[in-house]
């Protein structure tokens, strides 16, 4: 039977000439954080002050220990080297790598001794391949397009650059006689109401001659077939399977497959995976509106409640299994059913899909080519293709993954950076997208989609970003545009969009320790990775609020606010446009170091304003004013299995509280549809001293303000600057384990920035505006001492222009 022994312990780092305890997996920068040689390059401007580490070349030994007789082969095998290096035994080189996204096996039977892996410098080998291929643009100065290798450790708009090296993912031993499983690939489908597992097998042998024999086992029932020569298929039928579906439309029921490899009866390897039977179409079908980009599981229409993806640490060794779960746990709650697997980054860990499978979160992975123009020619085009193999047939088990995705913004940057001209004929990657890539997905992988780009109108025959065709990245808005744009177009499919805030202020603090905080302070600045990021967010600021001059917690407060209400502007506006536009995939869920960004969960796992509203925004049903037109409507999104019926209520109010006229209206929507009811003329607010607002549920009185689950909209018809919001009175009391605030006047945009009672401590909702008369509880984790002056001090609102 295969024997597999970790090789995890024993490492040792040597710099200058000095050995340093080394962590596998891990990388040199953690090393020698550990070891003291290196400042955190988090906190303040450290990243600076090790930029050095990503030029130097790094060198990992320990013993390889000799093995127990008795097993014909002993493999060395590498789930991960990061990137370029050169294993040697003994002083005798056993291979050189160059690709992070690969694993690596050696033979090393009958071997043992020092064992080396030196890595070069990743800007070395990037420059080498540069000066053979030629040089390609992209719109960072770094070269991350001549390796295959995380882009963002060379640095993106919202992350540091911090080139890592070593080994990053798990190292073993493995010793084996007469064949090993040397490649599973599961095809799992399901066939006129039966779920099949199709396993398709690559052994590798020892002895020619042996006779071997597959046997497969799944929810009881099983299946064998013979090995012809070094490949067999064997297949199980599982009529009564549960369907697996994404989170919201049922259940995620996994089944255990186990395969053992025999020769006569002896088994001498195993292989074990979960897996769900669900089926998934992306419709690309022509129509009225041009071409969609409709994801349909298991013969549901989905609009996709999506987010991006980044790596969670810039060191992607320290994500843990733990913080998959917790990250990913975070998403659903928020109620995203989709996770984009961004391609500037990595293909995940087991842990990540196996934590997506278990939600419900339905994952589209992006192959891992992000912004740049990536050269077509050798050592690059073999390693592409090898990587691609590997990971498909990695990640195919897992029903949650439903979308392959070529690249991101490559055919788009093509067709509008300037590349063409610059490029003059040179490759840029378009073999990749329309050819390697498509042509592996459909060899390896027939059971799921493939798409060539984000964004992608489906071929040149349409702009590559243009909405009416297939996905589109909604940039305009933010670079150039105010988020009221977001209504001006109905994408297809949305699968980037969103609005920059700084981290919570427990975060900022734990980042810039000592400095006096402001906007454009050093370590803000420092930790403000976007071209003119800083100037955005003001000018963003100053198209909706009057700018708080000078004083840093106003400023953090209402970036905070404007991005939840830049995303819920274009949420609100493409759900209302169901089934026309078919999903929307927020820029971003995660950051991967303390920054200001995009991202609703800030470096330091601390939920944003953002994270909230995406809970009301994503929910199942979601009331929303919309103008159509010249009418304002009522749009009721009903995304729910069930319809949606009951009575709205609609109060014209002033801002003082007075309510100038109410009334009725019944809602009657079906499952999965989106209906639109005209707001009579007499109840449209005018000028700056009124607004509308729609409960659902009936006529609300005084008391428990309305959820966040989708039941309250509100109109506001003039910025929150031309407003002449009362000074807000309100009542705070507190309690274990929550906060009560009662609302004496009308109270916008209400938020408990809970890390400032405590660096541990949570609240369970962000932004929540009360009517007067109205009450909300908030629920606060980790708070020991509950003191209503504290909580007081951390509450912040809308108030009158100062």
């Amino acid at each position: 039977m295969l024997e597999a022994s970790p090789l995890d312990d024993g490492w040792h780092l040597r710099h200058e000439g000095k050995p340093f305890p080394a962590v596998v997996p891990g990388c040199v920068h953690t090393d020698l954080l550990a070891a003291g040689v290196i400042p955190d390059p988090f906190i303040g401007l450290g990243e600076k002050e090790v930029a050095w580490v990503g030029r130097r070349e790094w060198t990992y030994e320990r013993e390889l220990p000799a093995g127990p007789s008795g097993h014909e082969q002993t493999d060395l095998v590498f789930d991960g080297l990061d990137t370029v290096a050169e294993i040697t035994l003994n002083g005798q080189p056993l291979g050189r790598v160059r690709n992070m996204h690969r694993s690596y096996r050696f033979d090393v039977t009958g071997l043992e001794g020092p064992l080396a892996v030196r890595f070069v410098s990743a800007y070395a080998e990037a420059e080498a391949v540069r000066g053979k291929v030629g040089d390609r643009p992209s719109p960072y100065a770094e070269p991350y397009q001549y390796l295959r290798k995380m882009a963002c450790s060379f640095g993106w708009d919202w992350g540091p650059t911090l080139v890592t090296a070593g080994i990053w993912r798990p190292v073993r031993v493995e010793r084996w006689s007469t064949a090993r499983l040397a490649r599973v690939r599961p095809l799992v489908t399901v066939e006129a109401g039966v779920g099949v597992v199709e396993l398709r097998v690559e052994v590798e042998r020892t002895r020619v001659e042996a006779g071997l024999t597959l046997e497969a086992r799944v929810a009881g029932r099983s299946a064998r077939a013979e090995v012809t020569g070094t490949s067999g298929v064997v297949r199980v039928e599982v009529p009564d399977a549960e369907p697996w579906w994404p989170r919201g439309y049922g259940g995620q029921p996994l089944y255990e497959v186990e395969l053992t490899l025999h020769h006569g009866s002896a088994p001498l390897d195993v292989w074990r995976r979960r897996v769900g039977f669900r089926s998934v179409v992306l419709d690309t079908s022509a129509d009225a509106h041009g071409t969609g980009f409709t994801l349909v599981v298991n013969g549901e229409r989905l609009f996709a409640r999506g987010v991006n993806w980044i790596p969670d640490d810039v060191f992607p060794s320290r994500v843990t299994r733990e913080r998959y779960r917790k990250r990913l746990r975070q998403a659903a709650d928020a109620g995203v059913d989709l996770v984009r697997v961004w391609g500037g980054g990595i293909y995940e860990s087991e842990d990540f899909y196996d934590a997506c499978d278990e939600l419900g979160l339905l994952v589209w992975q992006d192959f891992p080519f992000a912004c740049a123009a990536y050269p077509e020619e050798q050592p690059l085009r073999g390693e592409v293709e090898a990587e691609a193999r590997e990971n498909v047939v990695r990640l195919m088990s897992h029903p949650s993954l439903v979308l392959w995705n070529g690249n991101n913004e490559n055919l788009w940057g093509f067709r509008d950076w300037g590349w063409e001209e610059r490029l003059g004929g040179d490759s840029w990657g378009e073999g990749y997208y329309l050819g390697v890539l498509p042509r592996v997905v459909a060899e390896l992988d027939p059971t799921r989609p493939y798409t060539a780009g984000s964004p992608w109108s489906g071929s040149w025959e349409h702009h590559p970003n243009d909405p009416a065709h297939g996905t589109h990245h909604s940039w305009d808005v933010w670079n150039r545009q105010d988020y009221a744009e977001y209504r001006s177009e109905v994408p297809r499919f949305v699968a980037e969009f969103g609005w920059q805030a700084p981290p919570a202020h427990a975060t900022v603090l734990r980042a810039l320790p000592g400095e006096k905080l402001a906007a454009d302070s050093p370590g803000m600045l420092h930790h403000q990775k976007a071209e003119d990021g800083n100037g955005k967010l003001e000018r963003g600021l100053a198209r909706h609020f009057a700018l708080p001059e000078g004083d840093f917690d106003r400023w953090h407060y209402l970036t905070q606010v404007n991005q939840a209400r830049a995303v819920a502007t274009g949420i609100e506006h493409w759900r209302s446009h169901w089934p026309v536009c078919a999903g929307t995939i927020v820029w971003q869920l995660n950051d991967c170091w303390p920054v200001t960004s995009w991202a609703a969960i800030d470096g330091d796992g601390r939920e944003k304003p953002l994270y909230h509203e995406l809970r009301r925004l994503y929910a199942d049903r979601l009331l929303t004013f919309q103008v159509r037109g010249s009418e304002l409507v009522l749009a009721a999104v009903n995304q729910s299995g069930e319809p949606w019926t009951g009575t709205v209520s609609l109060r014209r109010m002033s801002v003082e509280g007075e309510v100038l006229g109410t009334a009725s209206l019944e809602l009657a929507v079906g499952a999965r549809v989106v209906d639109e009811v005209r707001v009579p003329a007499a109840l449209e607010p005018a000028g700056a001293k009124e607004f509308l607002v729609a409960d659902a549920g009936g006529a609300p009185g005084s008391g428990e303000a309305a959820s966040e689950e989708g039941r309250r909209a509100a109109h506001f018809p003039v910025p929150d600057r031309d407003i002449p919001y009362p000074q807000p009175r309100f009542e705070v009391t507190v309690a274990p384990g929550s906060v009560t605030v009662t609302a004496h006047t009308l109270v916008r945009d209400l938020l408990l920035q809970a890390d400032r009672l405590g660096p541990g401590v949570r609240a369970d909702r962000g932004l929540v505006t009360l009517l007067p008369g109205e009450r909300v509880t908030i629920g606060v984790e980790g708070w020991e001492t509950p003191d209503a002056a504290a909580a007081r001090a951390a509450l912040y609102c809308q108030e009158p222009a100062r």
